[in-house]
């Protein structure tokens, strides 16, 4: 379906920030996201 438009409310219901909180395996998926952006772009030389 090209031109179908995807519905952003629908998809913030299922796959949301406070969906995720609500189970402890999306919890572990928030902070695994987390643990990684810590790690982007951060030189050896300051760490």
């Amino acid at each position: 379906m090209e031109n179908h438009s995807k519905s952003l409310r629908k998809r913030a219901r299922r796959q949301g920030f406070l969906v995720r909180q609500s189970t402890k395996k999306g919890r572990a998926i928030h902070s695994r996201k987390r643990r990684a952006g810590r790690r982007v772009n951060v030189r050896k030389s300051f760490s």
